[in-house]
């Protein structure tokens, strides 16, 4: 099948200094990609180029296949983009949300029919007259994305468009954006270093570092198997553990990590010198003295808790194994098991919560 949307041997230099290279990355029709990454990662510039707002010195962009060359602002009428800083310019709301549409020749009657429609599905549609430099952060995103979404576009490019916004505004707009890409089935590159955004909208992921793809799949490789070690603390892996192979039986891996014993799923390749990558949320912690069973996990290692951060409505627990371990539990439950700071217990996690990666 063809990619809606395609780049091929790109490279962008700034000066002699290479800030983006992309190998090949595909988007087929429909397709949400979210692309992750630290700030100076080179998202945007991915952004830029994918979008047809920056050539690379190396490589091409292909739209149905298609290398797109030649007139660039035909091109770019097929697209729309949406930024963190939402650009709206002097007049209305409805002006601004009916501004790409003027621009495609659509009559004055029906670009505001248009525009008033996706007013209403971003919920500001009894804005459509205030002057849209007095809107709020949050009103002013949704005039932003309901311009977006008004021209209809074929590639939707998002860039970091909740950045600036406090929780529960950006929460209830993300809601919102998800559900329209879902019913409009716009291909959308979205670009984020926000974890949970790429989770809520995405299906699939691309993790850039330093200017390079590092990985690409659906969340649950990328955030299940995370290719090395700089994409796991990335992704937010916080355990990372030096260990050494000890024998492989039965698809699962036996490791010692500082003299005690971790069972995880083997995979191909591992050498003696291994990693134990580990979520925090998937470590449940329990009592020493409890006599509860663990259940299905493989894995019960006894420590000391060493400090309990509270975080919203979960804790950070770090505990003294022999080496540390990082869990993320409910603040509720931290309180109730009255843990803190050398306390004893015993943190349990599944043999397929373990994610080895070679140390090589």
């Amino acid at each position: 099948m063809t990619a809606k949307l395609e780049l091929r041997g790109v490279a962008v230099y700034r000066g002699k200094r290479l800030v983006l290279e992309v190998e090949h990355l595909s988007l087929g029709a429909g397709e949400v990609l979210a692309v992750l990454g630290p700030n100076g990662a080179g998202k945007s510039t991915l952004l830029q180029v994918a979008a047809l707002l920056l050539k690379p010195q190396r490589g091409e962009v292909r739209i149905d296949g298609e290398p797109a060359r030649g007139d660039a602002l035909k091109l770019r009428r097929r697209m729309a983009v949406a930024m963190q800083d939402a650009l709206l310019v002097g007049g209305s709301v409805l002006e601004n949300v009916a501004l790409g549409l003027k621009l495609q020749g659509v009559n004055g009657q029906q670009r505001r029919t248009m525009a008033r429609e996706w007013l209403l599905r971003f919920g500001i549609e009894g804005l459509a007259g205030r002057p849209a430099k007095k809107l709020s952060g949050g009103e002013s995103q949704r005039a932003s994305l309901a311009r977006a979404f008004a021209v209809k576009p074929e590639v939707l490019f998002l860039d970091e468009p909740f950045g600036g916004l406090d929780e529960p505004t950006r929460t209830a707009l993300l809601d919102d954006l998800a559900a329209v890409v879902r019913e409009t089935g716009v291909t959308t590159v979205f670009v984020t270093h926000d974890r949970d955004e790429a989770l809520h909208l995405a299906g699939r992921v691309a993790v850039i570092l330093e200017g390079r793809m590092r990985q690409v799949g659906t969340p649950q490789e990328v955030f299940g198997s995370p290719v090395d070690e700089e994409v796991a603390a990335f992704i937010g892996v916080e355990n990372i553990l030096a260990g050494r192979l000890v024998r492989v039986d039965e698809g699962l891996a036996l490791v010692d990590v500082s003299g005690r014993e971790v069972v995880g799923l083997a995979t191909a390749g591992l050498g003696e010198q291994v990693r134990v990558c580990i979520r925090p949320e998937n470590i449940t912690l329990q009592a020493l003295n409890e006599s509860a069973a663990t259940g299905s996990a493989r894995n019960a290692i006894s420590g000391l808790v060493q400090e309990v951060r509270p975080r919203g409505a979960e804790a950070r627990v770090t505990i003294n194994c022999g080496f540390p371990l990082v869990a993320l539990i409910t603040r509720l439950s931290a309180e109730d098991m009255g843990l803190v700071a050398g306390t004893p217990v015993v943190a349990t996690f599944k043999a397929t919560a373990v994610h080895l990666l070679s140390a090589d």
